[in-house]
Formats: C-alpha cells, sequence, structure tokens
C-alpha cells in the first residue's frame, strides 16, 4: 500500500505546489496590472502563467522523485526526461520575461514619441531583437539539452577540440545564411528599411509586413506576399517611399482635344482636390506637356500625404476630369476629324466660276504642269523621235 501511496503523494503534491504556486503568482500579477495602468510590463508577465508553473512542476519532480522507489530501473531515464522538460520549459519562461520586458519598452517609447517613422524604426528593431534573443535562448537550451547524454558529452568534447577547422567548413557551408544573419542586423540597426515602409523592389511596390534574420516580406497592393532576403537590401538599391516622410507627389496625363478649355479644366480641378478627403492640400497643377497632330497631353499634378492617399487622389482626379469633359465639353475628347481639308486660295484660280481644278491635287503636290499652247511642254531628251 505504501509503494502505491508513495508515488501518488509525490507526483500529486508537486503537481499540486506548482498549480497553486502558479496561481498565486499569477493572481499578484494581475493586481499589479490593475493598479499600475500605465505600464503593459504586468499584463505581459500574465503570459508567462504556464511556463512558469511547468518550471515548477518539472523542478518538484525532478527533486523528489528520487523519495519514489518504485521504477528503479527507470530511475535514470525518468531523471533524464523531467530534465529535458525543465530546460524547455525554463528556456520557454525565459523567452516569455524577454518578450514582456521588451515589448514594455516598445510601449514606452512610442507613448512618448509622435513620429511614425521613429516608431516603425524602434518596431522594426524590437522585432529583431526577440528573434535573436529567441534564437540564442533556443541554442543553449538545445545545448544543454544535448549534454544531458554522455554520448554527446564526449562528441562535444571532440568537438571543441577541433573547433578551428569545423569553425572554416561550417562558415563556408553557412555563408549565405550568416550574410542574410548580418543583413538582417544591419537592416534593424542601420533604419534602412523598417516596418509598415512601402518599398519598390522588382518593380512591384508594397508594404514591408514582416522582417525577419534571414527575409523579409512585402505585401503588395493585391494582397500578395514577395518573400526575398535580407542580403537583398544591403546590396541592390530599391526605393523606399517612406523614407524621409511618407509625403508624395504624383501625376495624372490625359490626352485631350486641342480646343479644350484650359482655364476651366483648373477650376474643375480645384473643386475636385477641395472635395477628396485624400488630398493633403499642398500642391495642385495643370499644364500641357505634349501636342500631336491630333491631341495635346495634360499633366495633372497633386500631392497626399502617403502613397495610398495619392493613389485614391490620382484615380478621382481622372475619372471626375473625364466626366466632367465629356458632360459639359465633349468636343474637348479626343476625336478623328473626317472634314473635307480647306483648300489653299490659289487652288481656286483655274477656273472662272471659282470651282477647284481638277489638277488641285497635283498643285498642291508641287507638280504643277507648264503649258504651251495647248501642248505639255516637253523635257529636251524626251519627246517623240528622240532615242
Amino acid at each position: 500500500m505504501e509503494n502505491l501511496l508513495r508515488p501518488l503523494i509525490v507526483v500529486g503534491g508537486s503537481v499540486a505546489l506548482a498549480l497553486l504556486l502558479g496561481w498565486a503568482v499569477d493572481r499578484l500579477l494581475r493586481k499589479a496590472d490593475e493598479r499600475h495602468r500605465e505600464t503593459p510590463l504586468w499584463g505581459l508577465l500574465r503570459r508567462a502563467r504556464v511556463p512558469f508553473q511547468l518550471v515548477l512542476c518539472a523542478a518538484a519532480l525532478r527533486g523528489s522523485y528520487d523519495q519514489v522507489h518504485a521504477l528503479v530501473d527507470h530511475r535514470t531515464a525518468i531523471g533524464r526526461v523531467l530534465t529535458l522538460v525543465l530546460i524547455g520549459s525554463t528556456a520557454w519562461l525565459v523567452i516569455r520575461i524577454a518578450a514582456a520586458i521588451v515589448e514594455t519598452s516598445y510601449a514606452r517609447y512610442a507613448n512618448t514619441h509622435r513620429d511614425p517613422a521613429r516608431i516603425r524604426r524602434v518596431r522594426t528593431q524590437v522585432t529583431l531583437i526577440m528573434r535573436v534573443v529567441s534564437a540564442i535562448v533556443g541554442v543553449v537550451a538545445a545545448a544543454a539539452m544535448l549534454l544531458t547524454f554522455p554520448p554527446m558529452r564526449a562528441a562535444g568534447a571532440s568537438l571543441l577540440a577541433s573547433a578551428g577547422l569545423l569553425g572554416i567548413v561550417a562558415g563556408i557551408a553557412a555563408q549565405s545564411t550568416l550574410s542574410n544573419l548580418f543583413a538582417g542586423l544591419q537592416i534593424a540597426f542601420g533604419d534602412m528599411v523598417r516596418l509598415g515602409d512601402v518599398v519598390v523592389v522588382e518593380g512591384e511596390w508594397g508594404t514591408v509586413d514582416e522582417i525577419t534574420l534571414t527575409f523579409l516580406t512585402v505585401r503588395t497592393w493585391d494582397e500578395r506576399r514577395i518573400t526575398m532576403p535580407v542580403s537583398y537590401f544591403t546590396s541592390k538599391p530599391f526605393e523606399n517611399w517612406s523614407r524621409g516622410g511618407a509625403q508624395m507627389t504624383g501625376t495624372v496625363f490625359l490626352h485631350i482635344d486641342h480646343s479644350a478649355p484650359l482655364p476651366e479644366m483648373r477650376e474643375k480641378l480645384r473643386d475636385i482636390l477641395r472635395e477628396c478627403s485624400a488630398w493633403d492640400g499642398r500642391a495642385f497643377d495643370l499644364t500641357v506637356t505634349d501636342s500631336t497632330p491630333t491631341t495635346m497631353e495634360v499633366r495633372t499634378l497633386v500631392t497626399a500625404k502617403d502613397p495610398d492617399d495619392l493613389w485614391t487622389v490620382r484615380v478621382t482626379v481622372r475619372e471626375e476630369l473625364i466626366r466632367w469633359l465629356s458632360e459639359k465639353h465633349p468636343y474637348a475628347l479626343p476625336r478623328v476629324n473626317t472634314a473635307d481639308a480647306a483648300l489653299a486660295p490659289w487652288q481656286f484660280d483655274s477656273h472662272p466660276d471659282g470651282r477647284p481644278d481638277a489638277m488641285a491635287d497635283d498643285r498642291a503636290d508641287g507638280a504643277r504642269p507648264r503649258t504651251t499652247r495647248g501642248r505639255a511642254h516637253e523635257t529636251p531628251g524626251t519627246g517623240p523621235g528622240r532615242t
């Protein structure tokens, strides 16, 4: 009976102790969060309740399982399993605590600064810092788990003895990965590109959606995702429309007839922009930039506070101007003229009644023949009898 109750008491007591301490700590964190609403630290620390309880339970079982005299043959295996669980849960707890501290620091910075560019820069740095911390903690935890096995300890000693050669081989094999890793750190702390920046890469424009230590994801306007290695942004030129401010200037081109009323178009453009909420009110303009035999090219210049609003302003101006021209000035739209061409004055002098001469086309081409007594003048060397 004692052999049956002892394991139940040890295991049950360890689990109950872990749950009780976890509940007590969670209650304390909840009260601290209610008292200090100005900081999210205590609320974020509550996310670590599960790994904290797991650490307590594994530590309690690891320290008391020797008191259980059952399963003596499997004592070593049980101890190793509990050690692995303890290492893994400790790493999980450290990551949760680090995330709470980093998120709290970012929240304080975001509340005290109003510059969106700086906030995005800090957000990018915070994200990459958390990824670095998670990677380091994960590697250390994995190494600690492997070292619990005696064969891996001997392998670790031999690896340390040949660390120089293996370092060279690993460096060559992981050259691409390491370059992306350092490029990610350079992007994070060099402020080259930030989360939320509008960029143009490979002819596609979109918003930076995710930055990791090895790749960067751009979300395009049609909700596609373009994933590129971070080394691309440190080795090739790209457009960053959010760098130095998100304000942008855009153009709208229209092809209209030469008789279009330009002053009225400028007034209509002003009215359209006043009713468009996406226009930031900085500037606008309408000028003729080119001319062809049938149309002229009009360029409309507008401004907006960011690329999304600029797109809205451009499509609104284009649509409203075309609608206004078609309703109020349809003659100003491009068309193909099919009327008879006007003739030059000298083309009407061959007949007394003013009708155009039958040879008007030839005369217009510069082929007006000279006549002498009703016969066409012959060029020397081309008349009859000449060979």
